[in-house]
């Protein structure tokens, strides 16, 4: 129950979520058959657990290398739920981590982190 972890795919990304010590990571490519049957489950369990924390320290990890337009839209759901995390006084950490030349991935993670105003944002070229 504390671990959540989906292997990656051809086309869906690595997802570990470590309930316990709220870490989170999703890795990899981005573009299932069915996205809202992908990341339903996955998100529904996230949704639940951080509605319940406060005062808490919460570090998720996005790293890309390719998604397409219908996870963009689960994306800046989750970002939007990250910023509510913070807003009620969790500490949030959000990285977006890219590869170092992948000017795309790291336009796209800069438009993702201007979306945030309570959650800290952190550019990672790996």
């Amino acid at each position: 129950m504390s671990i959540l972890r989906i292997e990656s795919t051809q086309r869906t990304p690595e997802v570990i979520f470590d309930f316990a010590n709220n870490v989170f990571h999703l890795r990899g490519e981005s573009y299932p058959e069915d996205v809202k049957e992908f990341y339903g489950q996955p998100i529904g369990r996230l949704e639940g657990h951080l509605e319940g924390l406060t005062n808490a320290e919460i570090r998720f990890t996005f790293e890309f290398v390719y998604f397409n337009s219908s996870t963009a839209k689960i994306l800046m759901n989750l970002f939007d739920m990250l910023e509510e995390t913070a807003a009620r006084g969790n500490t949030v950490l959000v990285v977006w981590a890219y590869e170092k030349d992948d000017d795309n991935m790291e336009e796209l993670g800069e438009e993702f982190g201007e979306e945030l105003s309570r959650a800290t944002f952190s550019m990672l070229a790996v």
